[in-house]
């Protein structure tokens, strides 16, 4: 499910391109406007390959099947490795734009293209403003995807020629209640804290990018960090509480080897370094940096918070991954 989520907005993202790439085709290279048409097909075939067979174990042919699954995973990482890219040299683009004059920012677009005529490339007309606005901001729907059907294809490369010990793994169904009375309120909770967050993240770069007074610059930045402050000491109350919880549990732990299980450990705390390492420079900086105002104070906190929220997020998911069904 949450892959064809991903899918279906990196195949709006693919026609976005597209749209955009086409309202100044003669000063472009063909292969620019080829490039998301080839992407769009390979997203729809893979994302039918992993719906029909993502929970195949393979026992024949073993060494072509996982030559065209780690050529697949190659594909997806190459992919989001070019999104990533992109997606930096149009925020790089952005803010050379409002610090250099037109003239000069002009003659930086014509590198690479074919024309020696900035004007043909511009994109003045609005429909092609809202092709180019429409695709940046599903950027990260496609890198979602791409890091989505690599974790996928990885479980489909560890589990070619793997046997399963049906009598030492169990299968429980758990029948899940919407409106049972716990999922029901927790359903509501974290409906209730995302449709916040969407609204302070709009508000706040609406304040932070449109207005010029630093008043409400000031303003919109300490909505932002009590908003997360808030939310990340909730979520850290949470975890610690869940984790109380396990230690009552009277539940086996499950030692037995899962692919599966274990790259979800190994992808949950290699993306926790990522944020370890942003606050750790946060933290250095604004520890080094004066004047030490309230935004200071707020924005160190906020640091803090943040890897000890991911710490005990880490630790309960990881213990709810080894726990044996009810």
């Amino acid at each position: 499910g949450g892959l064809i989520l991903f899918a279906i907005f990196s195949l709006v993202m693919d026609v976005f391109k597209i749209g955009y790439y086409s309202s100044f085709y003669s000063c472009l290279s063909a292969i620019k406007i080829i490039y998301p048409i080839v992407q769009a097909i390979f997203v729809v075939v893979q994302t039918y390959f992993l719906w029909v067979s993502a929970k195949d174990c393979i026992h024949m042919h073993l060494n072509v099947t996982r030559c065209g699954l780690m050529l697949t995973l190659t594909t997806n990482l190459a992919v989001w490795m070019s999104a990533v890219t992109d997606e930096s040299v149009h925020k790089a683009h952005s803010k050379l734009k409002k610090n250099m004059t037109e003239e000069i920012f002009r003659w930086l677009l014509k590198v690479g293209m074919r024309s020696s005529s900035a004007d043909e490339c511009n994109c003045n007309s609005q429909i092609c403003q809202i092709f180019k606005n429409g695709y940046f901001w599903l950027y990260p729907f496609n890198i979602e995807y791409s890091l989505f059907a690599s974790a996928m294809v990885y479980v489909m490369w560890k589990n070619v020629g793997r046997f399963i010990d049906h009598h030492s793994h169990h299968i429980q169904r758990l029948k899940f209640r919407l409106f049972r009375r716990t999922f029901f309120v927790g359903i509501m909770l974290g409906l209730i804290i995302l449709v916040s967050g969407l609204g302070v993240l709009i508000l706040y770069e609406v304040q932070v990018n449109s207005s010029t007074e630093s008043s409400k610059k000031s303003q919109a930045l300490t909505m932002y960090y009590i908003f997360n402050i808030v939310c990340l000491s909730l979520m850290s109350l949470v975890c610690i509480g869940g984790s109380v919880i396990y230690r009552f549990d009277k539940r086996d732990m499950d030692r037995h080897k899962n692919p599966t299980r274990t790259l979800d450990v190994a992808l949950l705390m290699g993306a926790a370094l990522g944020q370890y390492a942003i606050s750790y420079y946060s933290i250095v900086a604004i520890v080094a940096s004066t004047p030490r105002d309230t935004l200071s104070a707020l924005n160190l906190t906020y640091a803090l918070l943040m890897i000890a929220q991911h710490t005990f997020q880490n630790v309960f998911i990881i213990e709810g991954l080894h726990r044996q069904p009810p």
